[in-house]
């Protein structure tokens, strides 16, 4: 199966005084650029999906994706866009991240993959991480007549569509930056796995 990667990056940071939060430096490194490192190995390609000029982002030597919807409605229209771009390119599914993540586990793809072509990620703690997932590029579909119709939760959207659930105990694989003092926990995990 041709897995493409997807770094879900649309939102507006509201959390964290706004700006892009996969910009942020962690241990002298912008959190993306942390995510590209493991991402990388684990699919065929990535790809970043975000709104506004794409050149801030031009360090990375991403291909960059924005929503195909508009009024930026949320983690769903990224997949979206993911998995539109990824069925241009020929690939079978996507495997999403989010872009405030940058410890995400180095076998989470293939964890995916085994469980089936459709899966969502639950931690150790037993809450749902739906931003880490596996999609079907023939889903796309599906999820765009479901954001057309409004659908904005992404979990909610999954859970009904049947995703498989993929137990990971890894917490710090699931750490997400979103305020400020996330920035010194993160800096901490960092010490410790770098």
């Amino acid at each position: 199966m041709v897995i493409v990667g997807v770094i879900l990056a649309g939102g507006r940071s509201s959390r964290l005084g706004g700006g892009d939060k996969g910009l942020r430096s962690i241990g002298g490194r912008p959190i993306l650029a942390r995510i590209v490192e493991r991402l990388t190995p684990q699919v065929e390609g990535v790809l970043l999906n975000a709104n506004g000029d794409p050149e801030r982002f031009a360090m990375l030597g991403l291909e960059v994706v924005p929503d195909s919807v508009p009024d930026l409605p949320g983690p769903l229209a990224g997949v979206l866009a993911g998995l539109e771009r990824a069925a241009a390119l020929g690939a079978d599914a996507v495997l999403t991240v989010p872009c405030d993540a940058p410890f995400l586990p180095l076998d989470l793809g293939q964890r995916l993959e085994a469980a089936g072509r459709f899966a969502v990620v639950e931690g150790g703690d037993g809450r749902l991480h739906p931003t880490f997932g596996l999609w079907p590029v023939d889903r796309r579909t599906a999820l765009r007549e479901a954001v057309a119709g409004g659908a904005r939760r992404i979990g909610k959207w999954m859970a009904e569509a049947g995703a498989v659930v993929v137990r990971f105990d890894d917490e710090a694989g699931f750490f997400n930056v979103n305020a400020a003092a996330d920035l010194a926990a993160a800096e901490a995990i960092a010490v410790r796995l770098d």
